[in-house]
């Protein structure tokens, strides 16, 4: 059994990491409040922007637009969204199996990280890292995401990539948090006919004045409006998973704590037994 001393001594520390660890989640916590309500206003947006696109290519028929069909480059472009801070639980870890484990090939994929644990992660791992933007996540903002996405279909015009994906956490409450892989380039839109026989077909989208012109306009601010979604929700994510690690590792502390009180008062009342053992066996010596 340890000495009373060390015993002391690791209760002392443990006590000193429970304090951390409580500070932690409290400003975690009110990070999160902020954050969720942030990612709550910003949901509808970035949900309407995507249903609305993908029904309205739906219905274009077949067009010949250079962001409808992959580029001639077999190049992947991967927007890596993690935090720039550990001590999250599996946030980090997650998105980094979304791209490791997933169905690319290391030397198609080309990476733009926002947040410098995926970055270092898959750096190490051996991944080209073509951007990082890891200060974006501290403070995201819609000019930020116009920044990134103006840069990625810059590439993707001149055909240096030939698709984009956007790889973050998804944000559905403060317990639950879901890691995404959502393709933004070439765009595909669902194709939702159930009704399409019954109905005798469907009303084909029009453009005014041509469809390049608008879609020139429509997809750059799609591809913006996901990004920003991302990264909003990927704070929010980001808290509510620091807020549960710190509550788990709190608890864990004073399990641990109430287990080394215990050693501590066994240990003390061994010592007084003892204590008392020898001073009971001098008297009898001395009688």
């Amino acid at each position: 059994m340890a000495s009373m001393r060390d015993i002391k001594r690791r209760k002392g520390s443990i006590q000193s990491t429970q304090q951390i660890t409580k500070a932690m989640k409290l400003v975690s916590t009110v990070k999160l409040q902020r954050a969720k309500q942030r990612a709550e206003q910003s949901k509808a947006y970035f949900n309407c922007m995507y249903e609305t696109v993908n029904s309205m290519l739906a219905k274009t028929g077949n067009l010949n637009h250079p962001y409808l069909k992959a580029g001639e480059s077999g190049k992947k472009a991967v927007i890596v969204i993690t935090s720039n801070r550990g001590l999250a639980g599996g946030y980090n870890s997650n998105i980094v199996k979304l791209i490791t484990n997933g169905h690319f090939e290391k030397e198609d994929l080309v990476i733009y990280a926002i947040g410098k644990k995926g970055r270092d992660t898959l750096h190490r791992y051996g991944y080209e890292i073509a951007q990082d933007y890891s200060d974006v996540i501290e403070e995201p903002s819609y000019v930020d995401a116009m920044m990134i996405s103006r840069t990625l279909l810059d590439s993707f015009a001149a055909g240096e990539i030939g698709e984009i994906y956007l790889a973050y956490t998804g944000f559905k409450n403060t317990v639950v948090h879901e890691p995404k892989l959502l393709k933004l380039l070439p765009v595909e839109p669902a194709q939702k006919e159930e009704n399409a026989q019954e109905t005798g077909g469907r009303a084909m989208m029009n453009f005014e004045p041509e469809d390049d012109e608008a879609l020139d306009l429509i997809i750059p601010k799609y591809v913006t409006s996901l990004i920003y979604g991302g990264l909003v929700e990927a704070v929010a994510s980001e808290n509510g998973a620091r807020m549960q690690a710190m509550d788990s590792a709190t608890s864990n502390a004073e399990e641990m704590i109430d287990h080394l009180s215990l050693m501590y008062n066994r240990a003390r009342q061994g010592s007084i037994t003892q204590e008392l053992t020898e001073i009971i066996a001098g008297a009898n010596a001395i009688s």
